[in-house]
């Protein structure tokens, strides 16, 4: 199994749970043994790149501005990207420029993607039993990945990939161990950056570089 083998997949549960008239949101940036793994809930058709129409990659945030911030004060993006992203609006967003934004995204060594990648219309809230249909084939994105470490955005994402209850605000800093494939591998839940989870930003951003620091820092 690779990458492409599982976009089949994902578009086949795209017809079942996502909106008909939009493409699923596969994945992006480094995908060969990143730092780090962040994964987000579920995309919606703010990504311009869900629609059918559009002829380049279909990878997160594609068109959108808010999370930006979040790489951006982690130091993971360039300085004149993130400002090339924030001074125009998602509609001018093209192929190309979201090669570029990705290429960026591969150069700082982490990998982007969902738990469900079924695209709504809208920031509607999905089932847990939606999210679960997607929870085997994120675990394989995750062997064939490779990260150092996993990020999990907020309570509900958390909970789903760890299998039990998680509270980020209880878990801060606090490494999850789960075996993927036979190997072990880093979990940290993390506040939901984005949407209603804006206002936890400044926690994100807090704990996100601690765990740098502590997990691919102090090993270098």
């Amino acid at each position: 199994m690779n990458l492409d083998e599982l976009k089949i997949k994902y578009d086949k549960l795209q017809l079942k749970y996502g909106a008909k008239e939009l493409d699923s949101i596969y994945n992006g940036g480094k995908s060969d043994n990143p730092d780090i793994c962040f994964v987000f809930m579920n995309p919606t058709g703010r990504n311009i790149a869900s629609l059918k129409t559009w002829e380049g990659i279909k990878s997160p945030w594609i068109g959108t501005k808010n999370v930006w911030d979040l790489f951006d004060a982690l130091d993971l993006i360039d300085k004149d990207i993130y400002a090339r992203i924030k001074s125009m609006k998602g509609s001018e967003w093209t192929p190309l420029f979201a090669l570029e934004v990705y290429k960026n995204v591969t150069e700082h060594n982490f990998f982007i993607t969902n738990l469900g990648k079924c695209t709504q219309i809208d920031a509607r809230p999905l089932k847990d039993e939606v999210l679960k249909k997607y929870l085997n084939l994120l675990y394989q994105e995750i062997a064939i990945v490779n990260p150092k470490v996993v990020i999990l955005f907020g309570n509900q994402v958390s909970s789903i990939v760890l299998d039990k209850k998680i509270s980020v605000s209880m878990n801060r800093k606090v490494c999850h161990i789960k075996k993927i494939k036979g190997k072990e591998y880093k979990f940290y839940p993390v506040f939901y950056p984005v949407g209603n989870g804006r206002f936890n930003i400044d926690k994100s951003i807090e704990d996100i570089k601690w765990i740098i620091k502590e997990e691919l820092e102090k090993v270098k």
